[in-house]
């Protein structure tokens, strides 16, 4: 897994996962307001609010992304 730092270019989408490096750890970006230098994002804390200096957009290599999309239901077998 790699961060990245989100600059000009790189946007984030709502529903992305991103590190939240103040409590470094994993949280769910809720909105991404590039007008106001904010980040909402639902963490272990609840719902918060912080600067985008303060995320890191995350990229995972072939290995993890195959390990997250090969999971499916255990009782029945389906995906």
């Amino acid at each position: 897994m790699e961060l990245y730092e989100i600059t000009e270019e790189l946007k984030v989408s709502p529903g992305e996962y991103v590190m939240h490096l103040p409590s470094e750890s994993l949280v769910l970006c809720g909105t991404f307001k590039r007008s106001h230098n904010k980040i909402r994002a639902l963490g272990g804390k609840g719902v918060f609010e912080d600067e985008i200096e303060n995320f890191r957009k995350i990229k995972l290599d072939q290995a993890e992304k195959k390990a997250y999309k090969d999971s499916r239901c255990k009782k029945c077998g389906k995906k």
